[in-house]
């Protein structure tokens, strides 16, 4: 699926805060995007499939009925705002802020910003908006004739206070990158004209076997793609299952990562300041959703304005975590 990021005269992208404040003043404005983000082109009901204009409430103006089988449906139905009392604008300022802002946001700043009397009102708006990052028909990466993808894995976590020396709660964490190569620009600048990263893809793994990790290449990566790992075990059947397969020897070396392997080891790189800098560490059960926000800012870093209308337009048919959900293992 290609990610749209051309400007639509219906769906404008707030570009500033006084921009942000000139599109959605009020909840009418929120709801009148909500409904041309879902039906560009008019209402279609989606239980009897009319093409006409709703019955519209004052009272409730974000439920249509349909005119022919009298049948309600809300603008927010399928998303991960479903059934929520807080206020759109407030779900609005949320993707604006988390997208907005480059390293992201925690969910006590976006507590602060916002006014929000409880903190876990605030967790749970933001993941909640963390399962709309990820597209019910994502795709995988590669598949090019020109690119190649580089896979590894990387411990997650430190030790933890009080349990003991050499206990910790490291988690393992498995990615893969596709590399893209600049064109030559006839600059004196290398990285121009250097490998960059394309899309990543990121996911817990329960262990380093073959298993685990040969699953999370063939549920991310399109098979016939040109793969680049180490020689660690677990990677050695990829070659039997429909991939051009190079395993490099590390040893520990760090020069031989660097030539053969940079790029996934700039991300996990990135990943853990990420981690660190905006989140100040992030417990097991909650990491992959940040993994999820992490691919989805690093993919979408080219077009960072396109990121609010994404999150909000790829929510649909998402099932978000609910309160008891987020807070059944704390």
């Amino acid at each position: 699926m290609v990610i749209d990021v051309l400007e639509r005269e219906w769906l404008p992208f707030p570009r500033s805060l006084p921009e942000f404040q000139r599109l959605f003043p009020d909840e009418a404005a929120c709801i009148m995007y909500l409904e041309r983000a879902r039906w560009m082109d008019g209402f279609i009901c989606p239980h009897c499939g009319l093409t006409e204009e709703p019955i519209r409430f004052r009272s409730h103006p974000g439920i249509l009925r349909c005119r022919a089988c009298r049948r309600d449906t809300s603008v927010k139905a399928g998303s991960v705002m479903e059934g929520t009392h807080t206020p759109l604008l407030t779900w609005f300022w949320a993707a604006y802020l988390m997208t907005s802002q480059m390293p992201g946001m925690s969910a006590i700043q976006f507590q602060r910003q916002l006014g929000l009397s409880r903190y876990e009102t605030a967790f749970q708006i933001l993941h909640k908006l963390r399962a709309g990052m990820v597209r019910p028909d994502q795709d995988r990466i590669g598949g090019k004739p020109e690119e190649v993808v580089e896979a590894d894995e990387t411990y997650v976590g430190g030790r933890t206070r009080g349990k003991g020396r050499g206990v910790h709660d490291m988690v393992i964490v498995a990615g893969a990158v596709e590399v893209r190569q600049r064109k030559s620009t006839g600059s004196l600048n290398k990285r121009k004209t250097g490998r960059y990263a394309g899309r990543v893809r990121l996911a817990l793994v329960p262990d380093r076997g073959a298993k685990s990790l040969g699953g999370f290449i063939a549920r991310t990566v399109a098979p016939g793609t040109a793969i680049i790992t180490d020689d660690w075990s677990g990677y050695a059947a990829l070659g039997r299952h429909g991939y051009a397969h190079t395993a490099i020897p590390e040893r520990g070396d760090m020069q031989v990562a660097e030539t053969f392997l940079p790029i996934i080891h700039l991300v996990f790189s990135n990943l853990k300041t990420w981690l660190r800098g905006t989140h100040h560490g992030v417990s097991p059960q909650h990491l992959q959703a940040y993994l999820d926000e992490f691919t989805f800012r690093f993919n979408r870093r080219f077009y960072p304005f396109n990121a609010f209308r994404s999150l909000l337009g790829i929510a649909g048919k998402i099932t978000a975590p609910t309160y008891g959900q987020l807070y059944s293992h704390l």
